[in-house]
């Protein structure tokens, strides 16, 4: 899953743990969403939409498939 995060959160000039903290989670949780390496839950990926004032869909998205023919 990829993620804007990083950049909303420097658009607010927050930090990671400025953020952590109104997410109540952790900076290293914070860290690993922004470089792809965790995936958040939904309600997690609900308050940070919800914090940034977006859908879902404009803070994470799912990495491009590719497409495939029926056969």
């Amino acid at each position: 899953m990829q993620s804007r995060l990083k950049v909303l959160r420097a658009e607010r000039s927050w930090s990671q743990q400025d953020l952590a903290d109104r997410l109540e989670v952790s900076r290293q949780s914070v860290n690993a969403i922004e470089t792809g390496k965790y995936d958040p839950s939904l309600p997690l990926a609900f308050r940070i939409a919800e914090l940034f004032d977006l859908a879902i869909e404009e803070v994470f998205t799912s990495p491009s498939r590719r497409s495939s023919k029926a056969i």
